[in-house]
């Protein structure tokens, strides 16, 4: 397989599917959005996004099967699955917010082979695939050189359904609060994984996540140069429910400060 010619395939379609959804947000009727949950919405934008990356995907690898977050296909494949958020940050979507994303991962097996991470408000396509280096549009990216967390901008994500480790997770922000620069809630896991890989954050952390929130950003972040794990080192993080993502120096401090607050919670 060819992830070099695969990825500049993907970038295509995702750029696609991206002005589709900036289209859509010129005249979006908030009356159109439906409730899959509590605080979980859907329109018709994901689904019809969703539909078209299924489609486009299926003829660039039609050996391959999906993980998808809206259920358009979720065919398993024998060795690669597409993982597809066709809308990450939903929310922000509805509510005109400038803030979202298309997310595409594949995987070979276990692995995370190829990302693609498509903002079109700003027109940022950032992408990467195994021992190919991480990219936004045509330039290479690398994540931050800051040495310690006291240097950092850190992102994370709030609950939005389930509530019941707010208080633990709060205090887990107030200890970053209080060792860094500050910590945003940009309200897209794809996207804070995106700019951590090209050194606007230095880390970003979250739980209760979706393989489909990660798997495209998670290895953009990788190929720059950066390091990914659950909460504690190691650990599925695609498929964990948590991760924490850094430029690599500050990472041990990351899961210090977590642990600090947040150990009570895995037992």
């Amino acid at each position: 397989m060819n992830l070099h010619q695969l990825s500049q395939n993907l970038n295509i379609l995702a750029r696609k599917v991206g002005a589709f959804i900036k289209h859509e947000a010129e005249n979006f009727d908030r009356s159109k959005v439906e409730m899959k949950g509590f605080n979980n919405l859907v329109s018709y934008v994901d689904k019809q996004a969703e539909e078209q990356l299924v489609e486009g995907l299926r003829i660039l690898l039609p050996e391959a099967g999906f993980i998808t977050e809206e259920e358009t296909d979720n065919t398993k494949g024998d060795r690669y699955n597409w993982i597809v958020d066709p809308l990450d940050g939903t929310t922000n979507f509805t509510h005109g917010l400038p803030a979202y994303s298309v997310s595409v991962g594949l995987m070979d097996g276990d692995e995370v082979v190829l990302g693609v991470v498509y903002e079109p408000n700003r027109d940022e396509c950032f992408w990467a695939y195994k021992g190919g280096g991480a990219f936004c549009n045509d330039k290479q990216i690398k994540v931050s050189e800051a040495p310690a967390l006291k240097d950092s901008l850190i992102a994370t994500g709030f609950p939005y359904y389930d509530f019941g480790l707010t208080q633990l997770y709060l205090q887990v922000l107030g200890g970053f609060m209080g060792k860094s620069h500050g910590v945003r809630r940009y309200g897209s896991a794809a996207l804070d994984l995106a700019y951590v890989a090209i050194g606007r954050f230095e880390g970003f952390f979250e739980y209760n996540l979706n393989a489909w929130d990660v798997a495209g950003g998670a290895i953009i972040v990788q190929e720059a140069g950066g390091k990914l794990s659950k909460f504690t080192a190691g650990g599925d993080y695609v498929f964990g429910r948590e991760i924490v993502a850094s430029n690599g120096h500050i990472h041990q401090e990351m899961l210090d400060t977590i642990a600090e607050h947040w150990k009570s919670a895995a037992s």
